[in-house]
């Protein structure tokens, strides 16, 4: 058993962190399963699955449908007015 800290952390036991391979350092992440949660460690893929994941949850529903993304794009680059139409 671990118990938290006053910050909320915990320490993982030496058997799991050899288990796992995990050290200082290592890139972790806690999933939740019905009440469950599980600790994984993350390879350079999953930390940058991980990393998209959270990021599209944090921006999901973020734009208010307004504008076209041609249009967001125009109005954030400025007009292309310098490149050769050919």
């Amino acid at each position: 058993m671990v118990r938290l800290t006053e910050k909320s952390q915990v320490t993982i036991p030496k058997a799991i962190r050899e288990r796992l391979g995990i050290g200082p350092g290592s890139d972790v992440d806690f999933v939740e399963d019905c009440g469950v949660v599980r600790l994984v460690k993350l390879d350079g893929a999953e930390r940058k699955r991980s990393a998209v994941e959270e990021w599209l949850r944090t921006t999901s529903g973020s734009g208010n449908g307004r504008m076209r993304t041609d249009e967001i794009m125009d109005e954030t680059r400025g007009p292309f007015d310098d490149l050769d139409p050919r």
